[in-house]
């Protein structure tokens, strides 16, 4: 599994944080995933908005799929954030959405099978979800919000175009996600 400070293009300077306590602790994010070809070279990015401030990061992977780069999104800004915050995260993935409030805990009820009986695809990424989730959910809130994508959400369309254009500058040198 890749670690995600490889990907990002560096933590937040501590007097900028959101988590500082002299900046408000609600957080928006806006995140998306996007892959060419499926599987293929693929990119995420999260717009992180708290009081004034404003923060994009987005990273890349030459072989991954697209399910893989909506969860990134949200594991990466979640992971960014290194106090508890009040969240409200924003995704036009129904899977990520769906995923963390409805299916997740039948999942791990289940030993990570679905329904189905079937192995949950990306449970190495569900589980990083979870333990990024942590530390906001036991004094904070963090809660979900899906946007229907290409709709003209202005934050929802800015993000895909940072997650498209990461997914479109992938080198060789990028690692394969290993999913």
């Amino acid at each position: 599994m890749s670690n995600i400070k490889t990907i990002l293009p560096e933590r937040f300077a501590e007097e900028d944080h959101p988590s500082n306590p002299h900046h408000s602790t609600h957080v928006v994010i806006h995140t998306d995933g996007s892959c060419i070809g499926n599987p293929g070279p693929g990119g995420w990015a999260a717009i992180l908005q708290w009081g004034s401030h404003r923060r994009e990061i987005s990273g890349r992977f030459r072989e991954t799929t697209n399910n893989r780069m909506e969860l990134w999104g949200a594991i990466a800004a979640l992971e960014v954030l290194t106090q508890p915050c009040n969240i409200d995260l924003y995704t036009d993935s129904s899977y990520v959405r769906d995923g963390i409030t409805r299916w997740i805990k039948g999942w791990k009820k289940n030993g990570w099978r679905t329904a189905n009986k079937q192995q949950v695809k990306n449970r190495d990424l569900w589980e990083r979800l979870l333990c990024a989730l942590e530390r906001h959910q036991f004094s904070q809130t963090v809660t979900w919000h899906w946007v229907k994508g290409h709709a003209g959400v202005s934050l929802n369309e800015e993000v895909d175009q940072l997650a498209n254009h990461a997914a479109r500058s992938v080198t060789m040198n990028d690692p394969v996600d290993q999913g």
